[in-house]
């Protein structure tokens, strides 16, 4: 009875290791795929054919999305793909993504080898959440072109989010993509140019009905990962969190420069996170805010 129950232990590891090794062919294909048609190059018909007639299920939806992420007539910013996907698919996506970054360097590692590694490793679920919404407004930014954001209303509710650190890197993930559409104009341009930066902030999009500054649910507990590739694991709100006050304060400046009404300004300073202070610590803009708001007050 023993050997009978090692036997059938065995053969269902072995049955489990050679499915995942039949997934390989479909992985690479995949990170291949993303990383040549990311950007602006558009895949051919041949390519979107074989991303369709992938026949391993499991890998379904994340092919579903990569094909979403890389053409230009997508619906990745449909309550489909802003919903969370399970965490098998987020890792798929992950080890997809990884793969392709692997592929452009000088120095790469075998990509089989990869994918194995990858799929021993425990990845945690608020990274592989990040990713997947990294991925997810980079094709916005690259597909979807002229930027316009204004007509999109995040429903935060209705995405399936498990809390509210899930809710954050969405939001986090989007404003750090809004961010940069105006940030050249602010820190390139001589002098900044805020006309043009307004432009794009007026194009910004809501959450949960209001414009994007009243969204305050970003109280969550902090988290380490490595933000930029180069570099090691560091604060995650110390991150993006400095990369929103940096675009909400831009945001300020051009109402100041533009003739924006003092209900707006004022709705600005008291209706985001501008003035919360539980939240400096994560911005190194900590003494503008302070003196911004010692100015109101006189």
């Amino acid at each position: 009875m023993k050997k009978l129950l090692i036997t059938c232990v065995l053969s269902c590891l072995s049955i489990c290791i050679f499915a995942q090794t039949q997934q390989h062919p479909q992985l690479l294909t995949l990170a291949k795929d993303y990383r040549n048609y990311m950007f602006r190059n558009q895949p051919t018909k041949e390519v979107i054919k074989e991303i369709r007639e992938m026949n391993d299920a499991s890998l379904a939806p994340a092919a579903e999305f990569i094909e979403q992420t890389i053409t230009t007539k997508n619906k990745i910013l449909s309550a489909k793909y802003l919903t969370r996907p399970d965490d098998k698919t987020l890792k798929n996506i992950y080890i997809i993504r990884k793969v392709s970054l692997n592929m452009g360097e000088e120095k790469s590692i075998d990509n089989e080898k990869l994918i194995d590694s990858l799929m021993r490793t425990d990845v945690p679920e608020y990274e592989l959440l990040d990713n997947y919404y990294e991925m997810l407004f980079a094709s916005v930014g690259n597909k979807n072109q002229p930027f316009n954001l204004s007509k999109m209303d995040f429903k935060m509710n209705e995405y399936n989010l498990k809390d509210d650190t899930e809710r954050g890197i969405l939001f986090l993930r989007c404003m750090s993509f809004c961010g940069r559409t105006i940030w050249g104009y602010m820190n390139i341009a001589k002098p900044m140019n805020t006309q043009e930066a307004y432009k794009f902030i007026k194009k910004f999009p809501k959450f949960n009905g209001r414009p994007y500054f009243y969204y305050r649910d970003l109280f969550f507990d902090d988290f380490e990962m490595v933000v930029i590739q180069s570099k090691d694991a560091q604060s995650y709100k110390g991150y993006y969190l400095d990369k929103y006050y940096e675009t909400l304060l831009y945001h300020w400046i051009c109402l100041k420069k533009e003739g924006g009404t003092e209900k707006e300004i004022y709705d600005l300073l008291l209706g985001s996170i501008l003035k919360e202070k539980a939240l400096y610590p994560y911005t190194q803009y900590k003494e503008t805010l302070e003196e911004i708001f010692q100015e109101a007050e006189e």
